[in-house]
């Protein structure tokens, strides 16, 4: 009896600890991924004023500058639902692709 409680115990610890490994990977991809939004906007920013964005673009800059820890979840519900997770990601690589046609090595770093 003593064995089979022993090995649910390391069973469950294993379970726990599988769990918090990818909620911790999970966490440290929104980051990374903050992180790289933000410099694209700073690269842009060194380039031209943010309001020269297009219109879809620039809301996305603002809400990123504005909510800086957020992930694309967090903004979209702050968008209320206007635009979906996918629509917010596909607007940050446009802002990412922008940012490295005005410098190609400035998210080295980031990747």
């Amino acid at each position: 009896m003593s064995f089979e409680t022993v090995r649910v115990v390391k069973n469950v610890r294993n379970q726990i600890n599988r769990q918090v490994n990818c909620e911790t990977a999970n966490l440290q991809k929104t980051v990374n991924a903050a992180v790289r939004q933000l410099e694209s906007i700073r690269i842009i920013e060194r380039h031209q004023p943010l309001r020269d964005l297009p219109p879809k673009l620039l809301e996305v800059a603002q809400l990123r500058l504005d909510n800086p820890d957020s992930s694309l979840q967090e903004l979209m519900e702050l968008m209320e639902g206007r635009i979906s997770k996918s629509g917010i990601g596909h607007r940050f690589r446009k802002l990412e692709k922008m940012a490295l046609s005005y410098e190609p090595m400035g998210l080295e770093e980031f990747m």
